[in-house]
């Protein structure tokens, strides 16, 4: 069967690679970028951060698979695909080791942006001791939008560091409160409430319509003075502007961000200029969580192999 990988070849810490030495009698290939020009002869499409839309999939004359190496398939036409009889699947972070990879790069950013990274560069530069003060997490507030696989990791490590942890899922907001040991939960409509309570506002929810632009120019106008957004969602669950003018402003003392608005982001882009601490699009890539994926991945072609159905099917 042949095989594309909608990116380049190093991409996502070596997957192509790995992948395809899992699989050594298939046919491998990789577009390059994040953009895909045609499907046409192509059996499985791992799109990665490619657009899959109605059109490119006018394309596919032999497609049976699309099986994303990851959780996330906001990219993908799913309905579009259902039509042509193409199966989606992904990898559910909570299966394969990539929320806990997630949620770990989720608190080295809050430690990052606490203890001031960029102040202790300046301080030994200028061969100061002592200096900048931190800003410890004990005691304060963690806001964790979005309860599912890293939600629920990140809830499970930060119970070490004696936060206060609240929470906002779409539903079952009491079972959630009981079941994941939470202060209060509430649903999106209560994001303000939220947002007034954090001392770090932690975004881990997927990008549906309902989540776009969540934090937006009214919205972030509830965020606690001080506090530090964090985000290892999706970029567009953010107003960029929003986000922007509040770090201008000193209201959002700092952002993490593992997502952008347009990926991979221009290094000029005016939102550096402010004190955010930026990551490739790197949360899940590490060498547990590549496992994960890499047997689920292929276990799925495998599967399309031996015209059985595949796990994890949307």
């Amino acid at each position: 069967m042949k095989i594309l990988f909608a990116a380049s070849e190093n991409s996502w810490g070596g997957f192509f690679d790995i992948i395809r030495s899992q699989l050594p009698h298939h046919c491998f290939e990789a577009t390059g970028n994040f953009h895909i020009d045609s499907l046409k002869g192509i059996d499985v499409l791992i799109p990665t951060m490619s657009a899959v839309n109605e059109k490119i999939l006018e394309s596919a004359d032999r497609l049976k698979l699309i099986q994303q190496c990851g959780s996330g398939l906001e990219s993908v036409n799913i309905e579009a695909a259902r039509k042509k009889n193409i199966q989606v699947c992904n990898v559910p972070t909570d299966i394969s080791g990539n929320a806990d990879s997630v949620a770990e790069l989720g608190i080295f950013m809050m430690i990052g942006l606490s203890r001031n990274i960029p102040g202790m560069a300046k301080s030994m530069a200028n061969r100061r001791m002592g200096e900048p003060q931190g800003i410890s997490l004990q005691g304060r507030t963690a806001g964790i939008i979005g309860l599912g696989g890293i939600g629920k990791a990140l809830i499970r490590k930060l119970k070490t560091f004696d936060m206060r942890i609240i929470g906002i899922t779409r539903s079952n907001t009491e079972r959630a409160k009981n079941e994941l040991g939470l202060e209060w939960t509430g649903t999106p409509d209560e994001i303000s409430w939220l947002l007034k309570e954090s001392d770090y506002v932690i975004l881990s929810l997927p990008l549906t319509d309902e989540s776009r632009n969540m934090i937006n120019a009214d919205t972030i106008s509830y965020v606690k003075e001080g506090a530090f957004v964090i985000n290892l969602s999706r970029g567009g669950v953010i107003n960029k502007e929003a986000l922007e003018n509040s770090l201008a402003a000193g209201k959002v003392a700092g952002a993490g961000l593992d997502v952008f608005w347009k990926e991979p982001p221009d290094p000029s882009d005016s939102i550096f200029r402010y004190n955010v601490m930026a990551t490739p699009h790197i949360g899940g890539s590490t060498d547990v969580s590549m496992k994960g994926i890499v047997k689920v991945v292929a276990e799925n072609i495998r599967r399309l192999e031996n015209n059985q159905p595949p796990l994890y099917s949307k």
